[in-house]
């Protein structure tokens, strides 16, 4: 199947949110829309739509103006089968003790290796990513610091990747969350894939907003990989969902940003433990001192 994308930037959220709405509107309508902040640091969002028809460029640059946004860079991508391409490009990852592969490598899992099993048709979240490496890195270090978490949450969870990996080294429910639907059904096959379904529960919610989620905080330890601004923004639905003495893991963050989070994980109750980059992305652990 062709594919037709078309890319454009905005200066905040609630513009490209309408702009993304607008497009669903479009002939040829697009059979895919999304919207991200981009990961740069410029605090600027990305909005994008995806078409098996050429769009109509005339109702783009309308849309464009209309919302003060970039010009759409329209693009027509190759077919290409992008399962098999992402599993001739993504070896296995080791992490720790962790070792995040897919089906086709089972046979390169190490004796000795706590398995992560994410097939390459859910990319994202595979370990790969600088940030899903530093935020297993830590756990492996916190565990073998004399760390254990008896409840334990993932917010924006992705493929839940980090709660497979809580559950798999430590005793007791898990609860990954995440503000998309579609990561959450990924989330929900991929714990099933790893013999985890009683063990991690996977829940649709922004944050700490659901009803599974209160009754089960305090936590004493949190995964956050999403990006600064969500980070910011949880800071005091952190401090007060979390227990004294807890950890947080934050990850999603370029470097250049890791000062303002700290700091504002600071003003909330929090001490630095450790600071690792991978390559542009920091990861951070914190613990609730107060």
């Amino acid at each position: 199947m062709t594919t037709f994308t078309a890319f454009t930037t905005l200066a905040a959220r609630e513009p490209a949110e309408a702009l993304a709405e607008m497009l669903e509107n479009l002939d040829p309508a697009p059979y895919g829309v999304g919207v991200g902040e981009i990961e740069d640091g410029s605090d600027r969002w990305e909005v994008g739509a995806y078409f098996t028809e050429n769009p109509d460029g005339v109702a783009l640059a309308l849309l464009a103006a209309a919302f003060d946004a970039a010009s759409f860079a329209v693009s027509e991508l190759p077919e290409t089968d992008w399962v098999a391409h992402v599993r001739r490009e993504l070896s296995p990852v080791v992490a720790g003790r962790f070792f995040v592969y897919g089906a086709h490598d089972a046979e390169k899992l190490p004796a000795d290796a706590v398995p992560l099993l994410i097939e390459a048709a859910m990319a994202f979240g595979t370990g790969h990513h600088g940030t899903t490496l530093g935020c297993l890195t830590a756990l492996d270090r916190l565990d073998r610091a004399g760390v254990r978490a008896k409840n334990v949450a993932d917010i924006g969870c992705g493929t839940a990747v980090l709660a497979m990996a809580a559950a798999k080294i430590w005793p007791g429910r898990v609860l990954a969350s995440d503000i998309d639907p579609v990561a959450v059904d990924t989330a929900r096959a991929n714990a099933v894939a790893n013999d985890l379904a009683g063990r991690v529960e996977c829940l649709e919610a922004a944050g700490f907003d659901h009803p599974l989620l209160v009754a089960a905080a305090p936590f004493d330890l949190v995964f956050a990989n999403i990006l600064k601004g969500p980070l910011i923004s949880l800071a005091p639905d952190m401090a007060a969902n979390l227990l004294a003495g807890g950890q947080v893991i934050l990850s999603g963050i370029l470097n250049e940003q890791a000062d303002e989070v700290v700091a504002t994980y600071e003003a909330v109750g929090f001490g630095l433990r450790s600071r690792d980059e991978y390559g542009d992305w920091t990861t951070l652990v914190l613990n609730r001192q107060q």
